[in-house]
């Protein structure tokens, strides 16, 4: 049995469902400054295929590395963690 190359995962909320079978994730976390030693918060966007369409906007996501799907999809949903309130 052959073992898959480890996927890079992470947490993030749903930014946008507009898309057909797609979402923009926002994953957020905190990078100190190399110069200031102050933690600023980083936030980055990634598109990821949602094949049910289940996600909606406020949702608590769990993204994974996949092949490219499209020009900007490189990422699928793996599970929703929470639903928007």
């Amino acid at each position: 049995m052959e073992t898959r190359n480890l996927r890079k995962e992470r947490i993030g909320v749903v930014f946008s469902n507009k898309m057909d079978k797609s979402v923009t994730v926002a994953v957020k976390w905190k990078e100190k400054h190399p110069i200031y030693g102050k933690f600023v918060n980083k936030t980055k966007k990634f598109h990821a295929h949602d094949e049910k369409n289940d996600c909606n906007i406020g949702d608590t996501v769990r993204i994974q590395e996949t092949r490219p799907l499209s020009k900007t999809k490189r990422w699928r949903v793996v599970e929703i963690m929470e639903r928007a309130k």
